[in-house]
Parts: C-alpha cells; structure tokens; sequence
C-alpha cells in the first residue's frame, strides 16, 4: 500500500482488500477504538526488523574488565611493562581491575601497597576515572579504573601512515 487510510472498515472487508494486495492485515494497535490495522507484507516487516536488530547488536561496543595482578616487591621494568599495558587496556575503553597480591608477612605492610597504587594512578596518566577505591580484601588490594572519555582509536604510528601523506615537494623560489 501507499500508507494512505482506509478508514473504518469490518474485517471481512479489511481481509478481503489485504488478499486481493496478496499481502497480510495486521493489527498495530489492538487497545484502540476500533483497533487499528495495516495491509502489509508481514513476512518482509519481520526480516526487516531482525535486520535492524543484528545491526544494531553489531555496532555496540563490548567493555570487558581486564586485570592486571602486582605484587609489593615489583621491580621498575615490571611495573612500567604492566602500566603500559594498562594504558593499552584503558585507550581501547576497557575497565582495568589492578589487583595486588600479599603473600607472607608482607601483609604486615599494607601502606606499601597503597603506595605502588597510588604509583600506578600517577604513572597511568589523567584520562583516568577511579571507578572503585583501592581497599584490601583477604590478601589482596584491588582498585578498578576506568576510561575517562569515550574510548579513542589508539594513536597511529608514523609507521603505519598512508603512502598519500607525503610532505610537499620543495619549489625553487
């Protein structure tokens, strides 16, 4: 149909104009007086409509939580690795879980754990949101960071330019 309307019509009528179209009488609106009906391919209109919603289950972003564990005795090189990765985790829009693990009587001192967090807050940068404060559970000190912003495509390398960025060709003046 063209989308005009018919007007109030019985439904034998209305089943007949649907079947002359070989299409279907559907009814959009049943708490309505009179109901409201539409002549359409019903079979067409679901495709349609499953189409829509792959389409839109496609397009949405999937957040996970990654988890990167520390321990109090990290060496630098560890810990810069680790951070890195961090930094990785949270520019590709993921939540980060930091966990740090005590073992022993390393868990007579919690402030050294609270000071390799607070290294990683600094260290990871300000395009960070604390979502969860670090507290200790058990044996472990866990905190959960977050991507401030919407999640940005990581930065491109001058490696990985377009062949058609070259700079301009010198002119003789």
């Amino acid at each position: 149909m063209d989308g005009s309307q018919l007007g109030v019509k019985p439904l034998p009528e209305a089943l007949a104009l649907a079947r002359q179209q070989d299409l279907d009488l559907v009814e959009v609106a049943p708490m309505a007086n009179p109901p409201v009906c539409r002549i359409m391919d019903y079979g067409k209109f679901r495709y349609e409509e499953s189409q829509k919603a792959k389409e839109s289950r496609r397009k949405t972003v999937h957040v996970s939580i990654k988890e990167v564990k520390f321990r109090p005795k990290i060496g630098k090189g560890d810990f810069d690795t680790k951070v890195r990765h961090m930094q990785d985790f949270l520019a590709e829009g993921h939540k980060v879980k930091v966990t740090l693990q005590f073992r022993g009587r390393e868990m007579a001192h919690p402030e050294l754990g609270s000071k390799i967090l607070d290294a990683v807050l600094a260290q990871v940068g300000p395009g960070v949101k604390v979502e969860t404060q670090a507290r200790l559970e058990g044996r472990n000190m866990t905190m959960v960071l977050s991507p401030d912003k919407k999640a940005v495509p990581p930065p491109r390398k001058a490696s990985d330019a377009a062949p058609d960025e070259e700079p301009a060709p010198a002119t003789d003046a």
